[in-house]
């Protein structure tokens, strides 16, 4: 069975691409400081002696990769399951890059000033974003007619 085009793929796609480019920008400057401070890969099997012992502007990159890992995978489920059913095109795919913007936003805040009003702004404003998908989600999944 093939599945057909849905326009909601893309922002799945970027906020997938986006999650290695916070990968990539973790590692990159995470190992440097490591090894600044003499911190061996066995030494670091607790994030907090990480959190302790590395800058905070290092750390700032881990945890929004953690992040990344964490109210994404609803948004993925979501919009996957709006795509399977031919409800990804439209608004929803609007919303899906609303949402995929807003939390390319959020990590960007995040590993660099790391202002936590900001990002608490960012962060409220793509979960509303996300709830309004999963409101259309709940639509089809209900069969409710508005």
């Amino acid at each position: 069975m093939e599945i057909a085009r849905s326009e909601i793929l893309q922002p799945v796609v970027v906020l997938l691409a986006w999650t290695m480019i916070m990968w990539l920008w973790m590692y990159a400057t995470r190992i440097p400081a490591m090894s600044k401070a003499g911190i061996a890969p066995d030494d670091a099997r607790k994030t907090k002696s990480l959190d302790d012992a590395l800058p905070a502007e290092v750390q700032w990159k881990a945890h929004n990769y953690n992040h990344l890992h964490e109210q994404p995978t609803v948004f993925y489920a979501t919009a996957l399951l709006l795509a399977m059913v031919g409800w990804g095109d439209g608004m929803n795919a609007l919303l899906a890059w609303i949402y995929v913007g807003l939390r390319i936003i959020h990590s960007i805040v995040q590993a660099t000033a790391n202002k936590v009003m900001v990002r608490f702004v960012l962060f409220a404003l793509s979960s509303l974003v996300l709830i309004a998908l999963i409101f259309h989600a709940v639509i089809y999944a209900f069969d409710i007619h508005m």
